[in-house]
């Protein structure tokens, strides 16, 4: 018998959790480190776990037998099949369990399931919309480094790039190539050794440099314009006719609205509810 459901948003930074009861009344909310698939199967459960755990210990409560838990997922890397298929192979033991991309939750918990469009910008980054007919159609989201554009990660290489120009003596130096030096080791061999370990979140972990730098560095800017472009061309590929809301979402989405156009500005809606509020409604629904 389900006793809990419980809503998943996991991705290449960090993992968050809504708790809900059996009568659909949400009590608590739990985080943990990175369960994107892109960091290992193990690890994505691991980190479900402890978020999981913590919820239930923010609604005062001990953690009950998996079998009486219903869990809905939105996980970054879902696209890759294969990684897919092996997760929900690993179920530790849960009643249910619904997996779906990270960009299909968030559209659900964005517009109450109703059709819509989001865009989402984190660690990496995603555009979905829910049509009128209920399909569901995905554009970008195809993983750094080749995609994700407009990413904390996609803003991390473009600085980390600025600082080896800088370095070489193709570009001046500037505070903001200092900033993100400094980030990285400070001189070059340290810089190349954090290179050889970079993750996509170490890179995504540079964004915030970029943003403030924002206002008195022409790199930066040139950066963060450039993210304001390719969030246009998502939501023009997602929607031509701009009839439908699009939500932008994410840890990125209110620093990046003064790089926004203006286009892009006039067909932007508050979302409803994130992307664990989504997983929560995926897995309770019939």
């Amino acid at each position: 018998m389900i006793e809990f459901f419980i809503g998943v948003d996991g991705g290449g930074s960090g993992t968050r959790v809504r708790l809900a009861r059996a009568d659909g009344v949400e009590i608590a909310e739990g985080a943990s480190g990175p369960s994107g698939l892109m960091h290992g199967i193990d690890n994505a459960w691991a980190a479900v776990h402890q978020a999981a755990e913590a919820a239930f210990r923010a609604a005062g409560r001990d953690f009950p037998p998996l079998s009486s838990i219903a869990i809905g997922l939105g996980l970054a890397g879902v696209h890759n099949r294969q990684w897919a298929a092996e997760f929900v192979a690993a179920n530790p033991g849960y009643a249910r369990v619904a997996l779906q991309s990270d960009g299909h939750t968030t559209v659900l918990g964005a517009h109450q399931g109703k059709p819509g469009a989001i865009i989402a910008l984190g660690t990496g980054s995603v555009g979905e919309i829910k049509l009128a007919d209920g399909r569901h159609v995905e554009v970008g989201g195809w993983g750094f480094p080749a995609g994700d554009e407009a990413s904390g990660a996609w803003m991390g290489l473009r600085a980390i790039n600025h600082v080896q120009q800088v370095l070489d003596g193709r570009l001046p130096g500037d505070a903001f190539a200092s900033d993100v030096a400094q980030a990285c080791g400070g001189e070059r061999n340290a810089i190349q050794s954090w290179l050889a370990q970079a993750t996509q979140t170490s890179y995504a972990q540079l964004a915030r440099i970029v943003l403030q730098h924002g206002d008195s560095n022409d790199s930066a800017r040139a950066i963060l314009r450039e993210a304001g472009r390719q969030v246009q061309l998502m939501a023009d590929a997602l929607d031509a006719s701009g009839t439908l809301p699009i939500a932008l979402c994410g840890g990125l989405a209110a620093p990046l609205r003064a790089y926004l156009p203006e286009a892009v500005l006039k067909r932007l809606v508050a979302p409803h509810g994130d992307s664990a509020a989504g997983a929560l409604r995926l897995i309770q629904q019939p």
